[in-house]
């Protein structure tokens, strides 16, 4: 199962509280206030991981609640501090803080209300209705997110909540006038909220074309990856990435996102989950069915997923891409690479056979240099 965007609640420890306590000792019948610290709460930490390739940890495990800080004790001892929490995340997750923010209170009709204080902070709408009084309410909300930190590198750490302070026991608070004080302080709360993880795979090479064009069984063939292959679209129902080594050692990482639609952009099809997993791609590589295979002409589909990768963000048409036709090996795709060239002029066009492993050589000297050189 993969899994590329989960909501997860976060809470770090509490501080610990400190101790009213007096020390009773032999030969010192009053020796004064003796009450310890608590101790400081756990703080929930994120680590990006390159062995970690999806959130599924997170989705079995979506509370992430670290240790709080043990209690002040007598005789002036120290409460224990609470264990951090370390979560590891795939490197290029994305931490977006979620908040809900009310929108809309429609009419309050036939009753008594009156606004009250939540715990958060937020007005709730108290209705007290009397008799057969009518009430309607009807509340709009809306998630806003906030970004609170990009995770790119392996050993990237982040604390995403931090524990509380331990309050101090009531040996700090003794004065030449007040040498007996019999309060301390209460622990602080930990820091905690809901965050949204989102995955964005970093890949060197992302391989964009509509349902059945070959995407699956030319990075099959390039690497050592072994995404399921058939003859029939959508096939491919999660991002595949592939690592392909050259014998210089030199490793180009290849990622394959599923088969984009008309209408993409609008999440038609789940294009945003998918279209999201290029957005780090150094270049894009154009792959079309050149036999049409579909009953799709190429070069509507060319026009199409540009036009797609456009709206979704024009910052995509600013990175390097590059055409490959696919299937040269059926009746019918040299005719259709001859209109294809008549269509899309002063486009440049590399042909290949992902099953036959025809073309492939260029096509990996081509990813090659363009990777040194974007």
């Amino acid at each position: 199962m993969f899994i590329d965007e989960i909501k997860i609640t976060a809470q770090a420890g509490h501080g610990g509280k400190g101790c009213v306590a007096f020390t009773r000792e032999a030969f010192r019948p009053k020796g004064g206030p003796s009450g310890g610290n608590g101790g400081r709460g756990g703080d929930v930490i994120l680590e990006a991981d390159h062995d970690i390739n999806n959130l599924l940890n997170q989705f079995y495990n979506p509370k992430l609640n670290a240790q709080s800080g043990e209690h002040g004790k007598g005789q002036g001892m120290d409460g224990k501090a609470g264990k951090d929490l370390l979560v590891k995340v795939p490197c290029g997750t994305l931490v977006w803080r979620v908040s809900q923010s009310q929108q809309q209170i429609s009419s309050v009709k036939s009753g008594l209300g009156r606004i009250r204080h939540t715990r958060t902070g937020q007005k709730a709408l108290e209705i007290d209705l009397r008799d057969e009084a009518e009430c309607t309410y009807n509340s709009k909300f809306s998630s806003e997110k906030e970004l609170v930190v990009d995770l790119t590198e392996h050993g990237q750490q982040f604390i995403l909540c931090k524990g509380g302070r331990g309050g101090l026991g009531n040996r700090n608070f003794a004065t030449a006038r007040r040498q007996a004080p019999r309060f301390a302080q209460p622990g602080e709360p930990g820091e905690g909220g809901e965050f949204q993880l989102e995955l964005r795979l970093m890949a060197d090479v992302g391989l964009v074309g509509y349902p059945n064009a070959g995407k699956s069984t030319l990075l099959k063939a390039i690497s050592a990856a072994r995404p399921k292959i058939a003859p029939y679209p959508f096939t491919t129902l999660h991002p595949q990435v592939g690592i392909v080594e050259y014998k210089d050692f030199q490793r180009v990482m290849v990622c394959d996102i599923p088969g984009l639609i008309q209408g993409a952009h609008q999440n038609v099809g789940l294009g945003h989950a998918f279209l999201r997993h290029i957005h780090r791609c150094r270049i894009l590589i154009i792959l079309l069915d050149m036999a049409g295979t579909d009953g799709r002409k190429p070069w509507d589909d060319y026009r199409s997923l540009l036009e797609e990768l456009e709206l979704f963000d024009p910052a995509m048409m600013q990175k390097p891409r590059y055409v490959v036709a696919n299937k040269m090996d059926q009746e019918g795709s040299k005719q259709m690479m001859a209109q294809f060239k008549r269509h899309i002029k002063k486009t440049a066009v590399l042909p290949i056979s992902a099953l036959n492993n025809s073309g492939l050589t260029e096509f990996l000297e081509l990813i090659r240099s363009a990777i040194k050189c974007p």
